[in-house]
């Protein structure tokens, strides 16, 4: 009988680098146009936009939840945080390249900020659950926070350490997100973005602790 044990130990380890899939030299290729607000999803940023991606487990809640923030101008969900060059969805499914599912944020500085959009993100799953987001299992669905530059960083260790005390006092453990600076995103397949306007009873496993943040 096949150990299903096992593979689930599988899925809750990053691959070695040495050990990933290599990849592929040719990009996914998708039209860019997000479904809900028709802005591009591959532009550069305007002079008051500021960018940030974020693991939050599947990719299809999380960028509903996004897309939906004030001050949230376009969304888009791929793969960051692995190895492989330009990873499909069943490879990065597979545990093999080393990715997490996640969700590019762009937002306008004028209307919002940094820490309000990760109090969306800490409240809105449970990033003290490792290798996994609820019934969903695997490194793919890691908590996690890709910074694209250095003023970002002292803002996230802020709203990290003061998201712990706040779960230390409810009785949740250590938070183990991924904190790091961004390397690369590749987008997912055109099929994945904004799944959840074009499926609108797709699956959702997007669930927060019910603690809040205050930042």
């Amino acid at each position: 009988m096949f150990d299903h044990s096992k593979l689930q130990a599988i899925k809750e380890k990053i691959v070695p680098q040495a050990e990933a899939l290599l990849g592929r030299s040719e990009a996914m290729q998708i039209t860019a146009v997000h479904a809900v607000n028709n802005e591009s999803m591959n532009r550069g940023l305007a002079q008051n936009e500021e960018r940030i991606v974020l693991g939050m487990g599947c990719f299809w809640g999380a960028e509903r939840k996004l897309w939906n923030t004030i001050g949230v101008k376009v969304t888009s969900v791929g793969y960051a945080g692995g190895y492989t060059k330009n990873p499909t969805y069943d490879e990065v499914c597979s545990g093999a390249t080393g990715h997490a599912e996640v969700v590019n944020v762009v937002f306008d500085r004028d209307k919002t900020d940094l820490e309000s959009i990760l109090k969306v993100f800490w409240e809105n799953h449970n990033p003290a659950q490792g290798m996994k987001q609820g019934n969903d299992v695997g490194t793919q669905y890691r908590s996690a926070i890709y910074i694209t530059n250095d003023d970002q960083k002292g803002v996230v260790e802020k709203s990290l350490q003061t998201y712990q005390e706040s779960l230390n006092a409810s009785g949740f453990g250590h938070i183990t997100t991924d904190c790091a600076v961004l390397d690369v995103y590749y987008f997912a397949e055109e099929y994945h973005q904004q799944y959840l306007y074009k499926n609108v009873n797709g699956y959702c496993g997007l669930k927060g602790t019910g603690v809040t943040c205050t930042i």
